[in-house]
């Protein structure tokens, strides 16, 4: 028996998230049903977390078990062989067999971009949020400072999670400006359902003045969803790293 590695980029335009549903197509499913043809084996794959409808990644983790005799670092070129355009596996490799692709990470990146301009994209609309009005990136990155650190961030999840505690720590959060592109990078030992699409959206709040960037602390105290700004659309947002 072996536990395989593969760390994965997707582009999850056409798909319903990481996670096999019963009336939707997922990574997942693409995934197990090439290996299920390759091994003729019944493989369940673990991921390292759920990623919504529409977002992608980079660099996703999951890893499997196998009787296969294919030699661990080949996994990669003959999954993907298998495999459509818009999922490519980076790498293979074997791992103990202790080792979990969920529950042995500590931490992940993730970034969101933003296209700020009047006239909406005409290419990769897909991997971005198009947002019209001007932002004050002075307040944004004021209000960034406050998300570091250990905190109960109820006030940033959606409801349907299932994690058991609310409490996350944020350990950098960054913010660069290309010409009309602003591309947020958040990283944290872990992340509530919709909890990085949420802080965008209050983000946005606070780039327009409807939230004060000093208040921030005030929100995550408060535990209160309603507080907090809009969940922000899967589109711009991408699973950058996860961290072992």
């Amino acid at each position: 028996m072996k536990n395989v590695k593969l760390i994965i980029e997707y582009d999850g335009t056409l798909y319903s998230g990481w996670q096999i549903q019963d009336n939707a197509i997922t990574i997942q499913e693409v995934l197990e049903n090439a290996l299920n043809s390759i091994t003729g084996e019944q493989i369940k794959v673990v991921g390292s977390s759920r990623t919504d409808s529409g977002v992608h990644a980079r660099g996703y983790v999951c890893n499997f078990f196998t009787e296969s005799k294919i030699p661990p670092d080949r996994f990669r070129d003959v999954i993907n062989s298998k495999l459509p355009k818009d999922i490519v596996i980076i790498e293979s490799e074997e791992v103990s067999l202790e080792f979990n692709s969920r529950f042995c990470s500590k931490g992940k990146t993730y970034s969101y971009t933003i296209l700020n301009r009047m006239q909406r994209p005409a290419i990769g609309s897909n991997y971005v949020y198009h947002y019209r009005n001007s932002l004050n990136m002075e307040a944004i990155r004021e209000a960034m400072s406050q998300f570091l650190g250990t905190h109960d961030f109820s006030a940033f999840k959606s409801t349907g999670g299932s994690a058991k505690t609310s409490i996350r720590t944020i350990k950098s959060f960054e913010v660069v400006k290309k010409d009309d592109y602003i591309i947020f990078y958040i990283t944290g030992d872990g992340f509530l359902y919709n909890m990085v699409r949420i802080i965008m959206g209050t983000l946005i709040k606070v780039g327009r003045d409807k939230i004060d960037s000093c208040s921030i602390k005030d929100i995550i105290l408060s535990k209160d969803r309603n507080m907090a700004g809009p969940c922000l659309p899967g589109t711009g947002l991408c699973l950058e790293k996860v961290y072992y």
